[in-house]
């Protein structure tokens, strides 16, 4: 997963330099769709233009039907003519037995013919219009997942606007000045995708091209903004929304401009496309990185080889030889994979519960984790290598579960903060041992003839040693609880001694904290 994210991005950024330097419409449509079928791995990929009857194909790679490249949709038609005509992206995993297309002779026989199965088609916008629709296509079955289509759309935007400057590359000839504005906002926005700059630096280069000042928002603050994806002027404010397709990322605004220019107002949303593509590219890298730290965490839990992990841990920025605090908790994944990573540490999941490895000397870090995940949280170390993290994950998972038993919800503690039951649980102690040392006898009762002592003594014990509370509990006759307690002094002799009686208790409390 790693390595096809790094291929995506690559072929993203190679993208958008190639796109750069492109003037000619041809050329760059065909660069789109070889990207395409590049980032998305897909047998064929192609695109079409619209026109007023429909879409017609334009450029392909990988196609070998004649009838394919020159098939022509009806807006409406299939699934290429319900993108151009919806402006909203479509996929299938098997495209003839998809009821949702419209599906006519013509353009049926033409998809059998290339032999495709799996298509994903994404609409190539300007403002609110459909110029074409860019798709990536397989010839057997498969599912184009939400990062996918997000992926598609951010190219079709860009390529969308590479195909527009190359429209207005011939038009804007005989206006020198505007030419070597958008010449320039054009080269600058494209060297900050290439060199990876960040959504603030976008806003910086636009705000200096226009004269004005440009902000980047994390919403926008009215649905009709979002509605078109072009700026819309409020209070002498331009704003418009930062989208990747359908997905709202945020906004920016431009203020000190209230007369803008077509020109300049064409620029300022591009520069939202932009930034669109450059968050985007920043959540994938966070992502792989994320899921990258999530599989080291299961690695050194099922005790993969340490000196791999070593130099694995290194590659995201993680010292592993370092000391680390081990921490299991109840909380939220995502929560903990956020707070991991802020941290330089690990985080990922284990059965039911989350598992974090963050570089500190002291456990009282799981208390700050506790509160900001609201989660209850077990401790343990500071260890340091994957073999000693993951000894410690064992205590700390332990301490969580006594926790859970003794009530103590969003709380936080290692064993040493649980006093004489951490002392028992903690590594190295023979738990089952003990509570058969102290109860044994009765436990084998019980197993073997269905008896009920050992909840008997427990709810004594609860009631304070008072018989007519327990019995009532118990919903018995008084005697009934007497011959019970009676069956016990048979079974542990004379446990109620002030002596016996701690050890009982305690031995009834372990049993329970092991379930």
């Amino acid at each position: 997963m790693t390595r096809r994210r790094e291929a995506e991005l690559a072929a993203l950024f190679e993208t958008a330099s190639e796109l750069a330097g492109m003037r000619d419409t041809d050329a760059v449509l065909r660069s789109i769709v070889r990207r395409a079928r590049t980032l998305l791995g897909t047998d064929v990929s192609y695109l079409s233009m619209n026109d007023p009857a429909g879409t017609y194909m334009r450029v392909t790679d990988g196609s070998f039907s004649p009838l394919f490249q020159k098939v022509r949709l009806g807006l409406g038609e299939g699934l290429g003519g319900l993108v151009a005509q919806t402006a909203r992206p479509y996929a299938t995993s098997d495209y003839f037995a998809d009821a949702r297309f419209n599906h006519t002779n013509p353009i049926d026989s033409a998809v059998h013919d290339e032999g495709l199965t799996a298509i994903l088609g994404v609409p190539l916008k300007l403002d609110s219009k459909v110029i074409g629709v860019l798709y990536a296509a397989d010839r057997t079955s498969r599912e184009f997942p939400a990062e996918e289509v997000a992926l598609l759309q951010s190219l079709a935007d860009h390529a969308a606007i590479a195909i527009d400057t190359a429209s207005l590359f011939a038009t804007i000839q005989s206006h020198n000045e505007a030419m070597k504005r958008a010449e320039e906002a054009h080269d600058r926005l494209t060297d900050l995708v290439l060199r990876g700059g960040s959504s603030a630096e976008v806003a910086a280069a636009v705000g200096e091209l226009l004269g004005g000042q440009v902000e980047v928002l994390d919403t926008v603050p009215t649905p009709a903004v979002r509605a078109n994806g072009r700026a819309v002027l409020l209070d002498d404010v331009w704003v418009c929304a930062v989208l990747a397709g359908s997905e709202l990322l945020g906004g920016i605004a431009l203020t000190g401009c209230p007369d803008l220019p077509n020109v300049d107002r064409r620029l300022f949303e591009r520069s939202a496309v932009v930034t669109a593509l450059l968050l985007l590219l920043r959540r994938t890298v966070a992502e792989a990185e994320n899921k990258v730290r999530g599989e080291l965490i299961t690695d050194i839990l099922d005790g993969r080889d340490a000196a791999g992990l070593l130099a694995r841990a290194r590659r995201v920025g993680v010292e592993l030889s370092d000391p680390h605090v081990v921490l299991v908790a109840d909380g939220n994944l995502s929560g903990a994979t956020h707070y991991a990573s802020v941290h330089r540490g690990l985080a990922g999941s284990r059965d039911r519960d989350v598992v974090l490895a963050l570089p500190s000397r002291s456990t009282d870090v799981a208390r700050e984790v506790a509160k900001v995940l609201d989660a209850t949280v077990g401790a343990c170390g500071p260890v340091a290598g994957p073999v000693a993290i993951a000894a410690a994950y064992e205590e700390a998972r332990r301490c969580l579960k006594a926790l859970r038993q003794l009530g103590r919800e969003k709380d936080a503690a290692t064993m040493d903060d649980l006093g004489f039951v951490g002392v028992l649980l903690g590594d190295r102690a023979d738990v089952s041992g003990y509570v058969r040392s102290v109860i044994g006898p009765v436990l084998d009762y019980d197993s073997e003839r269905g008896t009920e002592l050992v909840h008997t003594l427990e709810v004594y014990f609860r009631c304070g040693a008072n018989l007519s509370r327990a019995k009532a509990e118990l919903h018995l006759h008084v005697n009934t609880v007497t011959q019970r307690l009676d069956r016990v002094t048979s079974l542990l002799g004379d446990w109620q001694s002030p002596d016996r009686v701690l050890e009982v208790q305690l031995a009834l409390r372990l049993l329970r904290l092991q379930g």
